[in-house]
C-alpha cells in the first residue's frame, strides 16, 4: 500500500506536500460552500413553509367581551382566527381587513384574515347581543 509523501515539521508533527495542501484545502473551502448552499436552502424552504402556514389565534366571545381583546400581528402577516361563543351568538367583524363570521355557541369557526401595514385596527361584535354590546370590541397591532 502506498502513502502519500509527508514533511515533518520541527514539531514533530507530519504535514502533506504543497501541492496535496493546496488539494485539501480547496476540498475544505468546497465543503463549506456546500453546507452554507444546504443551510440557505433549508431557510428558504422554512419560509416558504412559515407563508404556507398561517398562525393560530383563538378567539373567545362572552356577553360584552373578548377574549383576547389585544392582538399583535407582524405586518402583511397571514393568520387564522378560531372563534368560540359561551353564551349566545355573537359577530366578529373586521372591517379593515374585509372579514367577518356568525359565531353561534358550542362551535368552533375558523376565520382566514391578512393584516395590513403598521397601525391599529379595531374589532368589534356586529350582532347585538344585549345591553353592553356597544363596548364588546378589541384592537390589532400590526407593527
Amino acid at each position: 500500500m502506498k502513502t502519500a509523501p509527508t514533511t515533518r515539521r520541527g514539531n514533530g508533527q507530519t504535514m502533506p506536500p504543497s501541492g496535496m495542501q493546496s488539494h485539501t484545502s480547496a476540498l475544505a473551502l468546497s465543503r463549506r460552500r456546500w453546507l452554507f448552499a444546504a443551510a440557505a436552502g433549508a431557510a428558504a424552504l422554512l419560509r416558504v413553509d412559515a407563508r404556507a402556514a398561517p398562525r393560530v389565534i383563538r378567539i373567545h366571545a362572552r356577553r360584552f367581551v373578548f377574549t383576547p381583546d389585544r392582538i399583535a400581528l407582524a405586518p402583511h402577516e397571514r393568520v387564522l382566527f378560531e372563534l368560540t361563543a359561551g353564551d349566545t351568538l355573537m359577530g366578529f367583524s373586521i372591517p379593515q381587513f374585509g372579514v367577518r363570521a356568525d359565531v353561534p355557541p358550542g362551535a368552533v369557526v375558523q376565520l382566514a384574515a391578512e393584516a395590513g401595514d403598521a397601525g391599529s385596527v379595531p374589532f368589534l361584535c356586529d350582532i347585538f347581543c344585549g345591553s353592553g354590546h356597544e363596548t364588546m370590541n378589541g384592537m390589532i397591532v400590526v407593527g
